[in-house]
């Protein structure tokens, strides 16, 4: 059953409404481009870019440069120079709903534009805390939980970007050992910074302020219909155990030569019992608070948008 139910915060739009405000925006990215920037399960068409994309893309464009507008014109006002920091794009949604791919089209297409060709993008799962910690206080089965993350760090990691550092770390996880590594991702002042993650737009009690979603300029939730997303997941655990399960250092490698129908067994109890929790309590609550909503089907094309009312 769909539980979309379209906010009265926001203004809606049928695709071939949405794909009419990309006006004359060239599409800039041919088939294999987009090839590279698929996910794992989820297919990119050039329909899809041109229609959902590149209006997005001309979007945030606008938005960018609006808010350099704005900071220049607060620095004249105080007569001070106008400080350098990233436009802050948030990419939420559930496991499985393709944020990634997302983050990678935008990040592609928004390079393109000439007033900020520099866009970098950063997945909030670097900040999850290490297995060992998580085993130790109980909480590995809870890992994309609120309380799996290191928030603090998070939160700081974001006041840095923000007040214009000049270089600022953040560590780097692993999907294939499901755990963070000893690799960092430097930030170094991009014109615009992607951050992909579950818990992008969650707050927390007020007692904890600020909150993660407090840094951002413009945030997207990517949308679907929990039983769509839990097939997406069962077919990309399928793919992955012949693929990245079978590596060595896999954490999931023990699922590499599982029979089909136990390893969907499997994936399909690690939906419901974890992400599909943490989907109802945690990361569908927050949806309203998006400025952006892409509404995908079942073959994951984006039906309908959403655009928080100005």
């Amino acid at each position: 059953m769909s539980d979309w139910n379209p906010s009265s915060e926001h203004l809606s739009f049928t695709r071939a409404e949405w794909a009419a405000l990309r006006d004359a925006t060239p599409l800039t990215l041919n088939e294999d481009e987009l090839n590279e920037l698929a996910g794992r399960v989820e297919p990119i068409t050039i329909a899809g870019v041109r229609d959902i994309y590149l209006p997005l893309s001309r979007l945030l464009n606008l938005r960018v440069e609006a808010q350099y507008q704005i900071r220049n014109t607060t620095a004249d006002f105080f007569g001070r120079n106008s400080s350098d920091r990233p436009f802050l794009i948030g990419v939420a949604g559930s496991v499985s709903a393709g944020k990634s791919t997302t983050a990678r089209i935008l990040q592609a297409m928004l390079a393109r534009w000439p007033q900020h060709p520099r866009v970098d993008l950063l997945t909030t799962d670097g900040f999850l805390q290490p297995n060992a910690e998580l085993e130790e206080k109980g909480l590995l089965g809870r890992k994309g939980f609120p309380e799996s993350y290191r928030q603090g760090a998070l939160v700081e990691f974001l006041r840095n970007v923000a007040n214009g550092s000049p270089s600022v770390s953040a560590p780097v996880y692993s999907h294939v050992t499901y755990d963070i590594t000893d690799e960092i991702q430097v930030v170094e002042q991009p014109d615009i910074l992607i951050v992909e993650g579950l818990n992008v737009l969650q707050t927390g009690s007020p007692s904890n302020t600020p909150f993660v979603s407090d840094y951002f300029d413009f945030t997207i939730y990517v949308d679907a219909d929990p039983d769509d997303l839990e097939s997406w997941y069962v077919e990309r655990f399928q793919q992955l155990r012949s693929t990245a399960f079978r590596e060595q250092s896999a954490y999931f490698s023990q699922f590499a030569h599982l029979p089909e129908d136990a390893a969907e067994a499997v994936a399909r109890t690690i939906w419901r019992s974890i992400n599909l929790v943490n989907l109802q309590e945690n990361i569908l609550p927050t949806r309203a608070r998006a400025d952006l909503v892409l509404r995908k089907d079942g073959n994951h094309e984006i039906e309908a948008v959403q655009l928080r009312r100005p």
